[in-house]
């Protein structure tokens, strides 16, 4: 057994077989992940001179400018749309992370008949496409007069971001044990002390997925956001610089690249901020 691993651990000391296995393949794939966001980078700082003309090396900066970022963010509601996506994702995360810690919690943990089927049914949900969810959510949002204002994102992210984020906590608060909550039960616990200081702290790694993953999703949500909003003043970041920087068969690339550049700089700090948290959280769960 050992010398079989031996074996398996020597294969990559040779020097050719770990560029063929390694180095070559992860290069590949750095590159084609990457290069997306370096070709969006060099054309928010190209000037419009080195965009329209066909010389030149079109990889590379010869004179960088921030015209397009001072067209953006002074010549635009741009600041305003940034603002606008903020909040409708913080207050959408919020929302669906307290309904799904609810929802994954009386699935999983009162064991009431059916709680199976039912969170089957929850993660089916999920599946819906939005592109259809949007059509009949469209008549409840002008019934309730939320039409072309933000709550009208707020209260509909969560329709698809509830489904997910419950059947992701549900395999988290499947993983601890219920003897923790028979104790807390036999000391005289609540289940509100038994969900607040006992299942929560323990499920810390499926709380920070969950929130990432809807902070994420309701930053970059489109189709939502183009059907309820018309005004420029409450549009979000995806869908301002689509619909305020195409002017008929004109395309500011500059600014739209500048737009992106920027819109997607707080998800990239979102991720940074938390990977360390997350890491912590699942290497600590069962210990706290």
């Amino acid at each position: 057994m050992d010398k079989q691993k031996d074996v398996g651990m020597d294969y990559l000391e040779s020097v050719p077989r770990r560029w063929v296995t390694v180095y070559i393949p992860l290069g590949i794939f750095v590159f084609v992940l990457l290069f997306p966001f370096y070709w969006m980078a060099i054309t928010a700082f190209k000037p419009d001179a080195e965009l329209l003309m066909q010389t030149g090396n079109p990889f590379w900066v010869i004179a960088p400018t921030l015209a397009h970022f001072k067209k953006l963010l002074f010549d635009t509601p741009y600041p305003q749309w940034l603002f606008n996506t903020m909040l409708v994702s913080v207050l959408s995360t919020i929302l669906s992370l307290a309904a799904s810690v609810f929802a994954a919690y009386a699935i999983e943990r009162l064991r009431f008949q059916g709680a199976k089927p039912v969170g089957l049914a929850i993660f089916l949900a999920y599946l819906i496409p939005p592109s259809i969810l949007f059509i009949p959510l469209a008549q409840i949002v002008f019934k309730l007069g939320l039409f072309d204002t933000r709550w009208a994102l707020i209260l509909t992210y969560p329709t698809f971001l509830v489904p997910f984020c419950t059947w992701l906590l549900m395999g988290y608060f499947r993983s601890i044990p219920y003897e923790l909550e028979e104790c807390a039960l036999i000391d005289g616990a609540s289940r509100w002390q038994i969900l607040t200081k006992v299942i929560l702290p323990l499920a810390v790694p499926g709380l920070i997925s969950a929130g990432i993953f809807a902070f994420t999703l309701s930053w970059n949500e489109f189709i939502y956001a183009l059907t309820f909003i018309s005004s420029s003043e409450v549009k979000t970041v995806p869908v301002g610089i689509v619909t305020e920087l195409v002017e008929g068969d004109v395309y500011h690339w500059g600014a739209l690249m500048a737009g992106a550049l920027l819109g997607s700089l707080p998800v990239a700090v979102v991720y940074s901020f938390f990977v360390e948290s997350y890491v912590s959280g699942m290497t600590g769960a069962v210990k706290e």
